[in-house]
């Protein structure tokens, strides 16, 4: 039985903005939560971490970075869950365009 548990998070967003706020995210990731091991495939990161700690706290770092690089406006963190794989993944945020005429 393993005591690890692994996460997917998409990044593909996030990498098509600019791809130094992916390396800022890792760093960031790595500093904040020591006891887990991140490893990078094309636009997904692989997050091994400990199974007490919950998926609830890599949220919590995710939306912790975003707010400090003032990208809290225009990305958010989305939980998924499919047969293979859990994890999130950083999407745009919908903005509602009204038209006044």
């Amino acid at each position: 039985m393993s005591d690890t548990k692994e996460l997917i998070l998409n990044i593909k967003e996030l990498s098509i903005e600019k791809e130094q706020y992916v390396d800022d995210l890792l760093r960031f990731l790595e500093e904040q939560l020591p006891q887990i091991e991140l490893s990078r495939n094309g636009n997904e990161l692989e997050i091994l971490m400990p199974i007490n700690l919950a998926k609830r706290a890599i949220k919590l770092r995710l939306k912790k970075f975003l707010y400090r690089k003032n990208l809290n406006e225009k990305y958010r963190p989305i939980s998924y869950n499919t047969s293979e794989n859990q994890g999130y993944m950083i999407k745009e945020k919908r903005a509602l365009e009204l038209t006044y005429y």
